[in-house]
């Protein structure tokens, strides 16, 4: 599948906000994808993809959760993490698009995890720096993205940590697991 024939099959499943907010995480990811040397191909379809399935009724949600088999455990949380594992399902089923490294980027572009390789890296970053966003930290994220990748999703995941716990809501231990490993990995510079 090419990125042309990949859009109009969005811009048809999403709002209009939703399919810019794509378009703009897209160009971002494009950008990261240069500057840190990744496959463009899959980074183009996985910016494309990665909100999928973000317009969804709770319970097609829900439905697709557990016709998937998807872990049970992300009922327990914000219904705003559930569209990543349910879109890289659907995007494997209705699609046969099966790349690993495009699976894993959507799947996780909301929670991040331990080991996380480039492509899913870039498109956790530019999701949460594309242009249309604004609120706190999001700046020096942007910043940060420009010499060090692995920093940056450190950051946004600090941030959205902080967030969520100053909501008193609940975090998805893949956030605060792939938080320790990258705190690790900075410290020990590797």
């Amino acid at each position: 599948m090419i990125g042309n024939e990949a859009k109009l099959i969005i811009k048809e499943k999403l709002t209009k906000n939703r399919y810019e907010h794509t378009i703009r995480v897209l160009t971002t990811a494009l950008e990261l994808g240069e500057r840190y040397r990744a496959p463009m191909e899959k980074i183009e379809l996985a910016a494309i993809f990665h909100d999928y399935s973000k317009n969804e009724s709770e319970d097609d949600l829900i439905y697709a959760i557990n016709e998937y088999h998807l872990p049970k455990k992300l009922l327990e949380y914000n219904k705003e993490l559930w569209h990543g594992p349910v879109g890289a399902m659907k995007i494997q089923d209705l699609y046969n698009i099966n790349d690993k490294e495009i699976i894993h980027a959507i799947y996780y572009h909301t929670t991040a995890r331990v080991n996380m390789g480039i492509v899913e890296q870039i498109i956790f970053v530019a999701d949460y720096i594309e242009p249309g966003r604004s609120f706190p930290g999001v700046d020096e994220v942007r910043e940060i993205a420009k010499s060090n990748l692995d920093k940056a999703v450190h950051k946004a995941l600090q941030n959205t940590i902080i967030f969520l716990m100053k909501r008193n809501e609940n975090i998805y231990p893949d956030s605060f697991h792939a938080y320790n490993e990258l705190t690790r990995r900075i410290r020990s510079g590797k």
